[in-house]
């Protein structure tokens, strides 16, 4: 099932919305009702959280643009229940650049708070905050501006993955090792984590959920920049499997069935000569088993557009490449000429390889 949905496209970014993101909007309107509100109340609270939402895409275009003027393209903005994310094409390794895209959606909400602030002051409108309920029927400027607000004190907090914990690692990152800064920023975090939980358990149980989005966001970073650094300048020709069957466009379905069956193999290149024509996943023979007779020939349900590297690639780069495609696997080519494949599950097991060597070369 596609959960994401496409809504809009600034600046060349798609912007997608979660299908979860109604839910929330469902679960405000409801509760509004419940509480006998009305349904003028219900509207207004779904109105503002849609307000707001657009300050979070302005954000999230905040670090978009940023990463743009560093070369860095962003592939689409997505809006869940809890906020929003850019998905860039790759990280920045230089910290500066970090820092300044890290920096860049903060400061987006700023802009907003002032530009929402003077507008109170210029028509009078102006009410202290400290009167105005966050989710009152009334004061939506104020409201708004107190939520942006909220979100700068928020994103700001020094821990993964919220911008704060990237500007930590960033500024980090120029007296140190990137890696020992990501992990020490990860730490930072996490420590931070286990003060929101022991805090949430004697006062706001919402700090327990805030807790748990900061450790596993933690521990994620600290994951994949490990991997990354693993990766980084290992060619793909030493994580590539050399052991594999292949199909020709005219074979049929029962005989990828009989590779399937035969091994451990999922997906399967299809070749003509040493050229890559196509891939047959194992969900294409799957769905096609389902609906069309076993002689069927596999050029009709393989895939014909898919993603391939070359054998002198680094395992970062291809690895990058194998995360944007349809499938699982990748053909690794020389000069054209198929000579591997490369899978998720490969790449994991060199990764956790070098890593257990690593370990074992450590002094005791």
């Amino acid at each position: 099932m596609k959960w994401s949905y496409k809504i809009a496209e600034f600046a060349g970014i798609g912007v997608y919305v979660h299908a979860t993101f109604f839910v929330l909007l469902a679960f405000v309107a409801i509760a509004f009702l419940v509480q006998g509100a009305g349904a003028s109340a219900a509207l207004a609270a779904v109105a503002f959280i849609l307000t707001l939402f657009v300050c979070v895409v302005a954000h999230e275009y905040g670090h978009a643009l940023a990463a743009r003027r560093f070369g860095i393209q962003t592939k689409e903005i997505t809006l869940l229940p809890i906020g929003g994310v850019a998905r860039l094409e790759r990280m920045p390794r230089e910290p500066m650049q970090e820092l300044w895209i890290a920096l860049a959606g903060p400061a987006v909400n700023v802009l907003i708070a002032a530009i929402l602030l003077a507008w109170l002051l210029v028509a009078d409108w102006w009410r202290p905050l400290h009167e105005v309920g966050i989710m009152g029927a009334d004061a939506f400027i104020e409201r708004l501006l107190m939520v942006n607000l909220f979100l700068v004190f928020f994103n700001m907090l020094p821990a993964f993955p919220m911008d704060g914990g990237r500007v930590l690692r960033a500024l980090m990152a120029t007296r140190m090792d990137y890696t020992r800064a990501t992990l020490l920023a990860a730490s930072i975090g996490q420590a931070m984590a286990i003060g929101f939980a022991f805090l949430g358990l004697f006062t706001n149980p919402l700090l327990l959920l805030i807790a748990f989005f900061v450790w596993v966001g933690a521990g994620q970073e600290a994951a994949q920049v490990q991997m990354r650094t693993v990766m980084a300048d290992i060619p793909v020709s030493r994580a590539m499997i050399t052991q594999f069957s292949t199909l020709q466009p005219g074979d049929n379905l029962a005989k990828a069935v009989e590779l399937i069956l035969s091994g451990t193999q999922q997906d399967f290149p299809v070749v003509m000569g040493d050229e890559v024509v196509g891939i047959l996943t194992r969900q294409n023979l799957l769905t096609a088993l389902a609906r069309m007779p076993q002689d069927t020939p596999v050029s009709e349900v393989m895939h014909r557009e898919f993603r391939q590297v070359e054998e002198s690639e680094t395992l970062e780069s291809a690895f990058t490449k194998l995360q944007e495609c349809v499938c699982h696997t990748v053909p690794v080519t020389n000069n054209g000429r198929l000579v591997g494949l490369l899978t998720m599950e490969n790449v994991g097991e060199f990764v956790m390889i070098q890593t257990a060597l690593s370990a074992s070369r450590q002094p005791a």
